[in-house]
């Protein structure tokens, strides 16, 4: 088949793409910096002439809540109108467990939620893969807690996984027929946040130190033990978290956090 991959030059996208290349699939990386924009609409009927399947791993350049939405509104309904004039028989998009939640206390994941409304009342047959955080991002969410020497996290369940089980989620997705609807995967072992952080600080050798603080907000979201937290039908991913920490390098970056 042929796939075109929106984002595909990312973290997780570029990992779609190579896991379908190496099964023998056409899989195309389209990104800004391979001229297709989804938000202006350049190069879009291009790149999809001919394509089987979308993929649309990409993200808004912001956070913020407005620039967000307006990001993820526009992008889906440009990406969506060249699907069809394509013929693009199954679209398929990364989202975030808990996204429903979430959206009551953010304007990101407000917009995250915008995006799959706007793909469920489409046209096109689809398949929204709602992933839990990523491996990867747990440096993030120790900066994001910081104050000083101090990282104030809360004491909350989530379930992570490697940013490679959520290309091959993704993959297998776009692979299968559409679902016309929602599948949750989620990573082998639930842990609470500040004790993961914990541990991959102490790996990096980081001198901060987390405290747990029952007001303490991710991301300004106040969770749950269930907030993050996927249903009892995820498809749980292979990669433990010992693993990942000994054998994925950090990001170049870490080093100045």
């Amino acid at each position: 088949m042929r796939i075109v991959v929106i984002g595909g030059t990312g973290l997780v996208g570029s990992k779609v793409v190579r896991g379908l290349t190496e099964h023998g699939h056409d899989a195309v990386a389209a990104s800004p910096s391979s001229g297709v924009n989804t938000f202006t609409g350049e190069g879009l009927s291009e790149v999809l002439a001919g394509a089987d399947v979308v993929v649309d791993v990409s993200n808004s350049p912001s956070f913020d809540g407005d620039a967000s939405k307006e990001f993820f509104r526009t992008a889906t309904t440009n990406l969506l109108r060249a699907e069809a004039e394509a013929g693009v028989s199954h679209h398929v998009a990364l989202s975030v467990v808990g996204t429903d939640y979430l959206a009551r206390q953010s304007g990101y994941f407000q917009a995250k939620l915008a995006q799959e409304e706007i793909i469920s009342s489409g046209r096109i047959p689809y398949t929204i893969v709602h992933a839990t955080q990523f491996f990867e991002f747990l440096r993030a969410i120790a900066q994001s807690g910081t104050e000083g020497n101090t990282v104030r996290l809360p004491h909350s369940l989530f379930r992570p996984m490697a940013a490679e089980d959520v290309a091959t989620a993704v993959a297998e997705a776009a692979l299968a027929p559409p679902l016309n609807g929602t599948m949750e995967t989620a990573g082998p072992e639930p842990f609470h946040i500040d004790e993961l952080v914990g541990k991959v600080l102490a790996y990096d050798k980081d001198p901060r130190k987390v405290v747990v603080d029952s007001e303490a907000l991710y991301f300004g979201i106040k969770l749950t033990d269930k907030s993050l937290v996927p249903g009892a039908t995820a498809r749980i991913a292979s990669t433990r978290f010992e693993w990942w920490l000994t054998h994925v390098p950090a990001p170049p970056q870490r080093a100045a956090a």
